[in-house]
């Protein structure tokens, strides 16, 4: 009894000034911090912020000023809600918030350090916006792509004319997927100069696959974000499956780079965004002296990631445009002057119910 009695009043002894040390370190930190809504352990505010979480953020200025604190789940949340004060963060702390968020699936195969849109602020990330503005978003290099765009209408026509040969009896022809594969190429031949994938090739079907999977585990929502100490449970299995995927297209991009390099060592260069980005030299100083093989896999990777969601928003408008000639009426409540107005949150803010167009066929 004695053992344990003298057992407690060490434990006392010792942690009794760590706590308190502990206590003011936290209440010099929360001084420095923007005033904010107490929340709840482990959820934070999470549970306070409704089904219009920007909405209630609004709110908190009356309560708690221009700049306000909080927590969703374990992240910490800075809320600027005035022209005034945002003016002020991006003039006199630009540098300290110039990075962004990153979620655990994004971190697959050290892709955020790699990609463009991801890269921490440093020499890497001026080297490739400066190759992006100079070398690949410029008239002069769309201009150069006509006959390879023309090409890859030409192939495509075909694709859609042996199938719909070989469909005569089920009479049925999936435009909408040889419309996609015929964008997915003129990607390939702007940065690597081939067509990546045809309708009977098992290795381009796997990686269009795999690049349609990416797409989709990036747009999930993941708890892990919320609480990163779930991250090594993965319980939505996001990670994994974007590490398999991410694999894939790595495997495959890996290899058509290696191919280059074996032809660069031969003498053959080709004028593509791939042979821009190995031919760079950096000084080494403030820039670096080459780009690594995995940073250029990544880059590559990224570009058909940034051009594959357009082509699929406009894939079906522009078909039903050509096939039906239709033109755009707005439904009978719009008409009328009762439209809705509410609002839903998501990576965007949205209409709760979409403004309806109703396509009418035009009489010619």
């Amino acid at each position: 009894m004695d053992l344990v009695l003298r057992f407690l009043v060490w434990c006392i002894v010792i942690l009794a000034p760590a706590l308190v040390l502990l206590r003011q370190r936290m209440k010099s930190k929360s001084k420095q911090l923007p005033p904010g809504p107490p929340g709840w352990p482990v959820f934070g505010n999470m549970f306070q912020l409704g089904a219009m979480p920007h909405k209630t953020i609004a709110s908190l200025r009356k309560e708690y000023g221009p700049v306000v604190w909080f927590r969703i789940g374990s992240i910490n949340t800075m809320a600027v809600l005035t022209a005034k004060a945002a003016t002020e963060l991006f003039k006199n702390h630009d540098i300290n918030f110039v990075e962004r968020t990153i979620t655990e699936v994004m971190k697959s195969k050290g892709f955020n350090k790699a990609a463009l849109s991801l890269a921490p602020y440093g020499p890497y990330w001026r080297v490739m916006k400066r190759i992006m503005t100079v070398e690949m978003l410029v008239n002069k290099r769309i201009n150069e792509t006509v006959s390879i765009r023309q090409r890859c209408i030409n192939n495509m026509i075909q694709w859609i004319e042996k199938e719909s040969t070989s469909a005569k009896e089920s009479g049925g022809v999936h435009l909408a997927r040889f419309v996609f594969l015929a964008s997915f190429n003129m990607l390939g031949n702007l940065m690597l100069s081939r067509d990546l994938v045809d309708p009977q090739s098992e290795e381009g079907s796997e990686f269009f696959t795999a690049m349609m999977g990416l797409m989709e585990w990036s747009g999930h929502p993941n708890i892990v974000d919320l609480f990163p100490w779930l991250k090594w449970l993965d319980p939505q299995g996001l990670k994994r499956k974007m590490d398999r995927d991410q694999g894939i297209t790595l495997k495959v991009v890996g290899g058509f780079v290696g191919e280059r390099l074996k032809e660069r060592q031969d003498g053959k260069e080709k004028k593509d965004f791939l042979e821009v980005l190995l031919q760079f030299e950096g000084n080494g100083k403030d820039e670096p002296e080459k780009i690594s093989e995995h940073a250029l896999n990544i880059i590559i990777m990224e570009v058909f990631l940034a051009g594959i969601p357009l082509a699929h928003r406009m894939l079906h408008l522009a078909l039903g445009s050509l096939l039906h000639e239709f033109d755009w009426e707005i439904d009978e409540i719009a008409r009328n002057d009762i439209m809705d107005t509410r609002e839903r949150i998501g990576v965007t803010v949205r209409k709760l119910l979409p403004l309806k167009a109703i396509p009418i066929r035009r009489m010619i």
